[in-house]
């Protein structure tokens, strides 16, 4: 086996592993040079909480005995990965969720979350803890214990949230991928950001086993899954990461083959394309490169058409039907009584932004909003459903804005993104990186939507758009 530090850090995840597995590369070789990217790299754009080196170049040299002895591996042996700071628990590893109050009580998890047992136990090295604004509830990456996360484009913008921390490490060359949550876009916002690939997986395919409270993240669908740098290193993922699992009760038996949708033919494929669902006001700069981007499609033999989704609601309707489920009220109480702190009584401890957000939720609590919020939400639903009737897949912009600076307030606006009303309706969705804006070099996503439980159409047509217009060229390289 040749000991060979000269590893590409934007080789593919895929890649990687197959050139672990053959022996060109080492398990060790591949954690330096990561940890090589980290050191020169990290200083300027903030993707990590916490680097665990030691623990890392210890695994790593565990990988290389396995080989060493021809013991049979897993599919990710050796390949170091990023784990975002928020539900993805890592035994002995500190946790802070972005918090003040939570770092100031020193949380290192006993137990190992079941998804991050499964990378490992495919042979995947973890490099640390990235970065999340607080309690993940923003929509870009920034907190008061470690600042904020820039995209490795441009550091005076932000890399989106709320995994923005993976998002960043992903697209700078820091990891060679990292995982994510999304409860309203925060693994296609930083995606977009960051001009690497996320998907957010249907609801219940990834196994989230929240306690104390094991329905944490239903009401709004909130769900787990990869940022990478390729289609096809998110579908090895999903292959370990997906899969029913007796600690999550929202947990389906769904079987998708998605390493065998990379490479599928998409020209039997109808897809609608809607610039801004009805609803959304997106800056031409956005629409112009998914425009473009939305051609990728065509060439590689899909029937693109207009589409109109004919929800009926406004803005206002939309948002309602978004803050009358979201988690955060419920997740204070939560906190206050597992952890015996109630945010609210410590706001200088706590960001202004996050009291805003319990503020606003709790506005529109109560049987009449509540009731309101069910009967919108259906609404969209079936909007949706009706449009996914007639094609296969919905395409619209990720973001209806360039970008956000690095220290941006308006993380709370969610007219800015077209994301989170995938998560009221449960649809799987991507956000595939479309191009660069012609102002600020920033990168731009388009969001593709499947039916429930189709998520390998998605990554069918991700695929076919990553073969027509590769984006691999277009990350900063050292």
């Amino acid at each position: 086996m040749t000991d060979n530090p000269q590893i590409d850090p934007f080789t593919s995840l895929t890649e990687l592993a197959e050139r672990i597995h053959s022996g060109d590369f080492t398990p060790t070789a591949a954690v330096e040079t990561y940890l090589d990217r980290i050191k020169e790299e990290d200083d300027k754009i903030n993707a990590y909480t916490n680097v665990i080196a030691e623990r890392a170049r210890a695994a790593a040299k565990e990988s290389e005995e396995a080989l060493d002895a021809d013991e049979e591996v897993g599919p990710l042996h050796g390949v170091p990965i990023a784990l975002k700071d928020l539900g993805f628990a890592k035994e002995g590893v500190q946790m802070t969720s972005g918090s003040q109050l939570m770092a100031a009580t020193g949380f290192t998890p006993g137990h190992t979350a079941p998804v991050v047992k499964r990378l490992e136990d495919a042979g995947a090295i973890v490099l640390g803890m990235t970065n999340t604004p607080e309690m993940g509830h923003k929509t870009v990456t920034d907190n008061d214990v470690f600042g904020p996360t820039a995209t490795p484009f441009n550091t005076n913008y932000n890399a989106g949230g709320s995994s923005g921390g993976s998002a960043a490490a992903v697209g700078a060359g820091m990891a060679a991928a990292a995982t994510g949550s999304d409860m309203a876009g925060s693994i296609r916002i930083p995606a977009a950001a960051c001009g690497v690939f996320g998907l957010k997986p249907s609801y219940g395919l990834v196994p989230i086993t929240s306690r104390p409270n094991a329905f944490d993240g239903g009401e709004h669908h909130v769900t787990f899954g990869p940022i990478t740098r390729s289609v096809e290193d998110t579908a090895v993922l999903m292959d370990v990461m997906s899969g029913m699992h007796p600690g999550d009760p929202s947990s389906v038996p769904v079987d998708i083959d998605y390493t065998g949708s990379v490479d599928r033919d998409i020209s039997d494929l109808r897809i609608g394309y809607t610039t801004d669902m009805g609803v959304f006001d997106v800056d031409e700069s956005v629409t112009g490169v998914v425009d473009e981007a939305v051609t990728a499609l065509e060439d590689a033999g899909a029937t693109v058409e207009a589409v109109s989704i004919d929800h009926g609601l406004s803005m206002e309707e939309l948002l309602n039907a978004a803050l009358a489920t979201d988690e955060f009220v419920k997740g204070n109480e939560i906190f206050k009584q597992t952890k015996g702190i109630d945010m609210l009584e410590h706001e200088e401890q706590v960001s202004d932004s996050l009291i805003e957000l319990v503020e606003m939720t709790e506005d529109h609590l109560g049987t009449e909003s509540e009731a309101a919020a069910d009967l919108q939400r259906t609404q969209l639903y079936d909007a949706v459903e009706e449009g996914l009737a007639e094609y296969d897949l919905i395409v619209t912009p990720t973001m209806a804005t360039e970008g956000l600076d690095l220290h941006s307030d308006r993380g709370l606006e969610f007219e800015q993104f077209l994301t989170w009303p995938f998560n009221l309706t449960g649809h799987p969705a991507s956000s595939v990186p479309a191009g660069l804006t012609g102002g600020n070099g920033l990168p731009v996503g388009m969001q593709i939507v499947g039916q429930r439980y189709s998520d390998d159409t998605v990554l069918a047509a991700s695929a076919a758009v990553e073969r027509q217009r590769p984006w691999e060229s277009l990350y900063p390289r050292p």
